[in-house]
């Protein structure tokens, strides 16, 4: 597709608060407009009834991004709703409708604003970040489905998605390509006026477990990590930042019952986008103990604060993580993350590793994504 094009992203976006799925959607709205293109996303006015959203808000209560045209309109339970956002949006004649898909439960109102669309002939490209949830509930592959048959064709950033989305259509056009940078969280700052900002002292060395926590982001195997004695000559603290999405009891049972509770702060809160650069900045090393996963955004926010990673093998993460260049990728399992631990601060790897992020963070361009857009539109 050449020549200036009228683009219109359909997901998450302010004033729905920051997160993967909105900054993603938000920053890949500028990508376009960089290229020239008309760009309005298409966010939620009820994302999730409030007995489904397990957080404490889901609107910002930061400043809205400037420059970006955001319609507030689609009701995710109201299927009059998905009629007419659907009819305004083909209204519109866009050369192009992007949704993006990461739960089952979008799937019908994601899939009949898709159909809706598609009358009159308007291509639509789906960035599908999960079509089989981390959490399985009853009818998922039901919805995934009726999703998949609205949509024109496939962006994944996983191989594990896309074999997953083969399992539902091995027909319309697939495209696997890199999870881009996320370089929309500002400038790298020193780590000692991160730390600053933080109010954290300087004779420590922190650890980073970021973003929402719940059973698969794997938190009680860093505790378990983290408790090995070997670990205690070098001055650690773990940083532990994001709003629990589940109980929290028992991971603060474990912090007493491992001792370490002296050696592991937490925030558990979420962070706005403005403050994410002070806990990138201000640690020696992100861990990333996952169960099960895709990809993770988190991973290119470390990049992009050229941070080095410990993230486990599975889904999509050692897909980008280069083991023993910016980080290590280890097995789902405390004893591997804790020999991953230890070999980083033993051997003093973070300037080594820094530098090899700073090169390879240059693979995760946000052309890599519009290029892979535009090859599946023309398949």
């Amino acid at each position: 597709m050449s020549g200036k094009k009228k683009i219109i992203i359909i997901g998450s976006a302010y004033p729905l608060r920051g997160g993967g799925i909105s900054t993603f959607n938000e920053r890949l709205a500028r990508a376009y407009m960089d290229n020239g293109d008309d760009v309005t996303i298409y966010t939620f006015s009820l994302q999730y009834p409030s007995f489904l959203f397990p957080g404490t808000t889901q609107y910002s209560k930061e400043a809205p991004p400037e420059g970006l045209d955001i319609k507030v309109r689609i009701n995710s339970i109201n299927p009059l709703n998905w009629i007419k956002t659907g009819k305004e949006i083909r209204n519109l004649k866009p050369d192009l409708v992007i949704v993006r898909f990461w739960i089952p439960f979008m799937g019908p109102c994601l899939g009949k604003i898709s159909r809706t669309i598609r009358k009159k002939g308007i291509k639509v490209v789906a960035i599908v970040d999960n079509i089989i949830p981390h959490e399985h509930k009853p009818g998922d592959r039901v919805l995934s489905k009726y999703f998949v048959k609205s949509i024109d064709s496939f962006v994944t950033m996983s191989k594990s998605v896309l074999n997953d989305l083969k399992t539902f259509d091995n027909k319309k056009p697939k495209h696997l390509t890199v999870h881009p940078l996320y370089d929309n969280f500002g400038e790298l700052i020193p780590k000692k006026n991160a730390l600053e900002r933080l109010n954290l002292p300087d004779k420590f060395k922190y650890l980073l477990f970021f973003g929402f926590i719940r059973d698969y982001k794997g938190l009680d195997l860093l505790l378990e990590a983290f408790a090995d004695k070997r670990l205690r000559q070098f001055s650690l603290k773990l940083l532990v930042v994001g709003e629990f999405y589940i109980d929290s009891a028992p991971y603060l049972k474990m912090i007493d019952e491992l001792g370490i509770k002296d050696s592991v702060i937490m925030h558990n809160e979420f962070v706005p986008n403005t403050e994410v650069v002070n806990y990138f900045c201000a640690s020696s090393l992100v861990v990333q103990p996952y169960k099960d996963a895709t990809q993770s955004g988190i991973t290119q926010i470390a990049y992009h604060f050229e941070r080095p990673i410990i993230t486990t093998n599975v889904g999509g993460l050692s897909e980008i993580v280069t083991d023993k260049r910016d980080g290590y990728v280890v097995e789902p399992d405390s004893r591997q993350i804790a020999d991953a631990i230890f070999a980083y601060f033993n051997q003093d790897q973070e300037s080594e590793f820094v530098e090899n992020v700073r090169e390879d963070k240059k693979r995760f361009s946000w052309d890599k994504m519009l290029q892979a857009i535009d090859a599946v539109c023309t398949e």
